[in-house]
């Protein structure tokens, strides 16, 4: 029978398991994955995929495999292409290299027509995080940002999050696709813009300023966790921007809400009262709260407020309204933040009956909710009096929920609530965990100091509870019980102090247990409190004798923290006591102190050394000193002695101010500290509205504006706009042929280039106009060869236009004739002066300096070797000797990056001109060095031997060394732009300011020099020192404004050393020559990566 059972039992799993996956993890390395990954058919791809997927949740290395995975990126199948992203995502950043292959198969997919692959291939290409890609991503999201499907836009959206931090330096440019995001009809790319803005930018809240009203009206329809992020958004919008309510609960200065009682009186006394005033809420809520205050510091300013029909605070209640009864109790708790801050008071009752109602949710989600009932409680506890029901406690209630419960109870207890909650106490106490009967035990000893009517019934309670948990604890010992009667003393003790000679006899009788109360706190405790009020009433001073003789009596026989109560008993006792017991009390006194110095404890000995010292000046007569010191030191010491034993206790009540409060719904709040990313509510009225409307309005008719943005999109107007003949180029050249390239050894050694004598510039006017319509339609025809078959089939023209950001036909022509001529200026040399670094400090080589130059040379070897100049020095007293340098890495290690045209020949990682047999002090001496750069942004490690010794040292490389000139005329350059569009086209904004030093260095007597062909020229002069490339032209457009530098136009041509991609810059200033220029500068290149990456070395160049 048992077994049929077993057999059943198999069968049954192995039918629960048919039509499914999992006998993949069984034994996933069963197969031959590479064989099957190199299969023509898609069955075996997928199978072998899934295999892959199932070792790497194994925790198995598959990487070996990612070269045979990649290539199946290009794959035809859904099901495939999706598991390589996903194994790609895994792998990318330990296989970079290989990673870097698939980015235009990646580009490829953004076009592709199942918005389902568009949206895979930009999750992938932002989940790699590769700081090489991140360009290429940014310029794939502003792409997607207006693709036809929300899905797309969705992914779009999120992948922002994950650009903010591998470019943190574009956030302007994160913060405008966040913008076009916001404009979107889509709920569900709207929430997660609000997931994105809350990552990209949280502190532009100007930004919501258009989108206000619309995020409002979308937001019951988003999706739950998103409805958080964009309640939040949006009510820091409405406070920076208006202020806050100026009758909500932070500005209110009473919240009883006598309007909230039904059928009942409302709650009177201390139980309307919080614990937590608006001062608080302020200074824990606000930033900067002390902003919201008069000049006399003690009452709000009627600035900071706003009355609640303001517009936006109304709408924002409004929408937030239908959300106190979402699924979501985070949601829930959210749309009760926002009427918790901003609603008036008489409207804050609609939030407690959905608050109470995620009480029945699960543990977790009770938890958080009655941590933020907490603060509500402390702050206007007649908010929930009238349902203390709803916070019983129940069996199933874990600890932290159970202790919330009661510390809500005792907040919102009122006269008429207090038996039905003192009836609950009484069951609570019964408890089997010990640790929740003592939290009890506290709470009804807080209910006693919030309302005296019943101070009495709790304390025959607790002394009722003390006599018998000393009883238990005499008989048999429990775990906890000893915490119950510590507690229970504890509680009689803060109830006795709020009015100790009414309560004499409660004193008297736990005095008088003392002998059968054995815990060692507990007698502590009960010591403490004979001490402290040991001269109240009539009874006490009566027994005070007895009572501290027994003390005496038992002092040996007593721990640590007992001893020392004893002492600081009987120093109390000396200090009040009456004439008539003064000496039975020096003499008990006299005894203890005798006993303390014989302990073995430190403490107790340094503890009676300092009563002994401390005591006699204050009681007891001194012989055989002077009077009138005796008398001084006395009062001194007598005043010392009431300080540190007679010192006031601050209330508890005081106590409760530093209490740290929260943001409600934060996860601050929950684990009561700043959690990592909290910030508070901004001040209000802090913001300054940033109306970008109209900026846009009025960069509409500016040329820059339209310049910026068609180099953004991928067309260029200013190119299209004008027609240049070869006879330009003809005086233009980009290397200065009669200079020579020399090291000044009187400079630092910086690398300085000789120029030749300034000539007059040739300047040629042109008429634009003439091959115009010819170029508008070789624009058209351009753009129309974006558009795929396929894509058209199914969504219109214009809509496509709008997806791809292209400019539409009419606009261009119309700019087209905005210049009707251009002026070419070309200069027949430059100043070239190259960037000089160190490669090898002299105080870590013993005196040998080292620095390089990137050379404008070609290598004869290869290709591949980038040339260096090196400048040797020695900087010692000592000769140095056998100077060579060689690379760390081994020549034959080729990347796959480096497998370019020259196929399989090896390629030396150095190769150097010469090695130094010797150098004086003082001597500098000269090489070239031919590198072979694995990657345009890894260094490469060399070692410089010299004496012997190795120095290690790090080759950086310079993107615009990697690249050579490439000789062509402006025809050419057109042309080759021409094909160069789209998603081969980058472009970016910066700021140039050489040329500012350079014209206050003017004479005034050099009136012919033209500020734009100055201009020109330090630009010019800039790139070609520190870039190998090809100047092509220099341009403008005629103007009547001699300081009007818009439209100057430079031009540089040069190609890939490794792939022989050609590689064309332009860059286009606007602005006036007497202030910093703002320049767009666009790179046309075929390799996605290395184009990105050189466009921001130009950018650097420009700026630096």
């Amino acid at each position: 029978m048992f077994g049929l059972q077993a057999s059943g039992a198999a069968a049954s799993w192995v039918v629960g398991r048919m039509g499914t996956d999992a006998h993949l993890y069984d034994d996933p390395d069963d197969a031959s994955i590479p064989t099957l990954l190199d299969s023509r058919f898609d069955a075996d791809k997928l199978d072998a995929l899934k295999r892959l997927l199932a070792l790497i949740a194994q925790g198995v290395d598959v990487a070996h495999l990612f070269p045979q995975v990649v290539k199946n990126v290009a794959s035809q199948s859904l099901e495939v292409k999706k598991l390589v992203y996903l194994y790609l995502l895994h792998y990318a950043e330990k296989r970079q290299n290989e990673a870097l292959l698939s980015i235009n198969i990646f580009q490829k997919d953004l076009s592709d027509i199942n918005p389902l692959v568009r949206a895979w291939a930009l999750r992938t290409m932002a989940g790699i995080r590769l700081h090489v890609v991140a360009p290429l991503v940014l310029v794939a999201v502003k792409k997607c940002a207006r693709d036809p499907s929300a899905y797309v836009r969705k992914c779009t959206a999120y992948a922002l999050c994950k650009l903010q931090d591998l470019i943190p330096e574009e956030t302007a440019a994160l913060e405008e696709t966040v913008d076009v995001l916001f404009s979107d009809n889509s709920p569900g790319v709207v929430g997660a813009t609000a997931v994105a803005f809350n990552s990209v930018c949280p502190n532009c809240l100007p930004l919501i300023s258009k989108h206000f009203q619309r995020l409002c009206e979308t937001l019951p329809d988003i999706e739950d966790w998103a409805q958080i992020i964009l309640i939040d958004i949006i009510l820091r919008y409405v406070i920076a921007r208006h202020g806050l309510v100026k009758d909500s609960s932070i500005f209110a200065s009473s919240l009883s809400l006598e309007s909230q009682g039904s059928g009942n009186s409302a709650p009177t006394g201390n139980g309307t009262c919080g614990t937590i005033s608006n001062i608080t809420l302020l200074h824990n809520y606000i930033e900067e709260y002390s902003g919201c205050f008069d000049r006399e510091g003690d009452k709000i300013s009627s600035s900071s407020m706003i009355s609640s029909t303001n517009n936006d605070a109304a709408l924002l209640l409004k929408c937030t309204s239908p959300l106190l009864w979402s699924r979501n109790s985070g949601v829930i708790l959210a749309a009760a933040s926002v009427h918790w801050i901003m609603a008036p008071v008489e409207q804050l009752k609609r939030i407690v009956g959905p608050i109470l109602f995620t009480l029945r949710s699960s543990p977790d989600a009770t938890y958080v909710m009655l941590g933020n009932i907490l603060v509500f409680s402390k702050t206007a506890p007649a908010l929930f009096a009238l349902f203390y029901e709803d916070f019983f406690i129940c069996a199933s209630d874990p600890y932290q929920t159970k202790a919330l419960k009661l510390e809500i109870l005792t907040n919102i207890a009122t006269e008429s609530s207090i038996p039905a909650i003192f009836e609950e106490f009484q069951d609570y106490i019964k408890d089997p965990d010990r640790r929740f009967v003592a939290d009890t035990v506290a709470a009804i000893a807080l209910c006693a100091q919030k309302l005296p009517s019943i101070t009495t019934t709790c304390l025959e309670g607790l002394l009722s509870l003390v006599f018998y948990e000393s009883s238990i604890c005499k008989s048999v010992h429990f775990d906890g019980e000893d915490a119950v009667l510590v507690q229970a003393i504890l509680s009689i003790k803060a109830i006795v102090k709020t009015d100790p000679a009414s309560h004499e006899k409660v004193i008297v009788r736990l005095v008088r247990s003392l002998e059968k109360i054995k815990e060692p706190a507990a007698r502590s405790l009960i010591i403490w409190i004979f001490g402290e009020y040991s001269s109240i009433g009539n009874i006490i001073p009566k027994i005070t004798p007895a009572v501290l003789k027994y003390l005496a009596w038992s002092f040996t026989a007593e721990v640590l923290e007992t001893r020392l109560q004893i002492l600081n008993a009987a120093a109390k006792v000396i200090i009040h006591s009456p004439e008539e017991h003064l000496n039975e009390f020096k003499k008990i006194m006299a005894y203890v102190i005798k006993l303390a110095t014989c302990d073995l404890n430190y403490d107790v000995r340094d503890r009676a050394r300092f009563v002994s010292r401390l005591l006699p000046h204050c009681r007891i007569d001194l012989k055989g000193k002077d009077s009138s010191c005796q008398s001084h030191n006395e009062d001194m010491f007598k005043e010392l002695a009431n300080h540190i034993f007679v010192g006031k206790m601050p209330s508890a009540f005081q106590v409760s101010n530093n209490y740290r409060i929260y943001l409600p719904g934060s996860l601050s709040q929950v684990v009561l500290h700043a959690a990592p990313g909290y910030t508070q509510l901004p001040k209000p009225q802090s913001m300054e509205l940033i109306h970008r409307t109209m900026e846009t309005t009025i960069g509409v008719g500016n040329s820059s504006e339209s310049i910026n943005s068609d180099a953004e999109s991928g067309s260029s107007t200013y190119d299209s706009g004008s027609v240049y003949d070869s006879e330009s180029e003809g005086g233009s050249s980009d290397r200065d042929a009669a200079g020579s390239n020399k090291y000044s050894n009187d400079a630092g050694h910086s690398f300085d280039h000789q120029n030749d004598n300034q000539e007059d510039l040739l300047v040629h006017v042109y008429d634009t106009s003439v091959d115009q319509g010819q170029t508008a339609r070789d624009v058209e025809e351009n753009f129309s060869s974006l558009i795929s078959t396929d894509l058209t089939e199914l969504i219109s023209k214009s809509t496509l236009e709008t997806w791809l950001d292209e400019a539409p036909a009419e606009p261009v022509q119309a700019s087209m004739q905005t210049s009707v001529a251009r002026v070419s200026l070309t200069n027949r040399s430059f100043d070239r002066k190259p960037t000089s670094h160190t490669l090898l400090d002299p105080s870590n080589s013993n005196g040998l300096s080292v620095l390089y130059a990137f050379s404008s040379e070609v290598s004869s070897v290869s290709r591949l070797l980038v040339c260096v100049d090196l400048l040797f020095e020695n900087v010692s007293t000592d000769q140095l000797a056998d100077i060579t340098i060689k690379s760390e890495e081994a020549a034959g290690s080729e990347d796959g990056l480096d497998q370019t045209l020259e196929g399989s020949a090896r390629v030396p990682t150095i190769v150097l001109d010469k090695e130094i047999q010797l150098l004086a002090p003082q001597q500098t001496a000269k090489m070239v060095l031919q590198a072979r750069f694995h990657h345009h942004l890894l260094p490469l490690k060399l070692t410089v031997f010299c004496n012997g010794k190795k120095h290690p040292a790090k080759l950086h490389p310079d993107i615009a060394y990697f690249v050579q000139p490439l000789l062509m005329d402006l025809n050419a350059f057109l042309c080759k732009e021409n094909q160069l569009r789209g998603m081969f086209e980058y472009a970016r904004r910066c700021t140039f300011k050489d040329h500012l030093q350079k014209l206050e260095h003017i004479d005034d007597s050099t009136e012919h020099t033209d500020k734009n062909v100055l201009v020109a020229q330090s630009l010019a002069s800039k790139i070609l020192s520190n870039a190998n490339v090809h100047l092509v032209s220099m341009d403008m457009p005629v103007t009547f404004n001699i300081d009007d530098a818009s439209g100057l136009c430079w031009r540089f041509s040069s190609e890939i050393l490794s792939t022989s991609n050609p590689c064309l810059i332009t860059i286009v200033a606007q602005g006036h020559t007497s202030e910093p220029l703002d320049l767009t500068a666009k790179v046309n290149s075929q390799d996605t990566v290395f184009g990105l990456n050189l466009l921001n070395r130009v950018v650097a160049i420009i700026e630096f």
